[in-house]
């Protein structure tokens, strides 16, 4: 089970599966692992989704494309794996641009240059970005670039950004009954 047909047919199976949950199948693979086959699933949030995919929401919608699997006429055995794209997936399409709005990128052009910026909208054709000051106590400035002068993207990962957000009060409290838990297990 490892032609392009197969996977074609596998997308098949799972689309309507995945489009019930509201989400959007971004990518089927399937490889060869001994025996069995792999069939790799890429699920992501629709566009103007707020966040990103939680694992809740995955295991949900794995459970219901395993399924729809088992009943179809596929050969072979299989084993499922289904993932969201995470940060390292190139920005190639519209709507990849879009999910990365609000997140620092780097745009590779079609001339051989780069951007980097923050991405804060997808306007008509254009990708908006707020760029940096080129020197220090400088405003930061918007730059608009055509989308069809965009290669592709990356989301750059902001170690810095993630610790200055500030925690949900539930946080706070999912941690101390987990503390609390953990510490009546120790004393036992």
């Amino acid at each position: 089970m490892t032609t392009p047909a197969h996977a074609e047919a596998v997308r098949a199976v799972v689309a309507p599966v995945v489009g019930a949950a509201g989400l959007v199948l971004e990518d089927v693979e399937i490889s060869r692992a001994g025996a069995r086959s792999v069939v790799r699933i890429v699920l992501d949030l629709q566009e103007d989704a707020p966040g990103g995919l939680d694992l809740d929401t995955i295991a949900v919608v794995s459970r219901d494309i395993s399924t729809a699997l088992d009943a179809a006429p596929l050969p072979g055995a299989y084993t499922l794996e289904v993932s969201s794209p995470g940060a390292s997936r190139p920005l190639t399409e519209r709507r990849h641009f879009k999910r990365a709005r609000g997140h620092l990128v780097t745009l590779t052009l079609r001339d051989g240059g780069t951007v980097a910026g923050r991405l804060t909208a997808v306007e008509g054709g254009e990708l908006v970005l707020e760029v940096p000051p080129q020197r220090r106590g400088g405003a930061p400035s918007e730059v608009r670039v055509p989308a069809a002068d965009a290669v592709r993207g990356q989301v750059e990962v902001e170690l810095s950004r993630a610790h200055a957000l500030p925690l949900d009060e539930d946080d706070d409290a999912d941690d101390a009954d987990a503390d609390a838990h953990v510490d009546e297990g120790e004393e036992g």
